[in-house]
């Protein structure tokens, strides 16, 4: 290897997808006020989800509804047992920590 020349590349690498699907940003900010009040959420919560799971349901439904996501069953997403609550919710319907 020389400076000024061009990385080798492996060709041995292959890429692989991910296991589900792609994740594409949300350049227009169609979820954004979800993803604003779940992260604010996970702020206020020392970043422990099981307090704004409430928040992670409402988040993943946005993106699904807007093609963001591919559509998945909430069971296989580990949130069949949360409701989506109120929209605009804050996540304070769960308790900060378990005991």
């Amino acid at each position: 290897m020389s400076f000024g020349r061009p990385p080798t590349i492996n060709s041995g690498f292959k890429v692989t997808p991910p296991d589900r699907g792609s994740f594409p940003l949300d350049h227009y900010a169609e979820c954004k006020e979800q993803m604003t009040l779940y992260m604010n959420c996970l702020n206020k919560n020392a970043n422990t989800s099981e307090a704004c799971r409430d928040l992670t349901k409402q988040y993943l439904d946005c993106r699904m509804r807007k093609g963001l996501m591919q559509k998945e069953e909430w069971a296989s997403l580990g949130l069949s047992n949360v409701d989506k609550g109120p929209p605009g919710g804050d996540g304070s319907n769960r308790p900060a920590n378990k005991i």
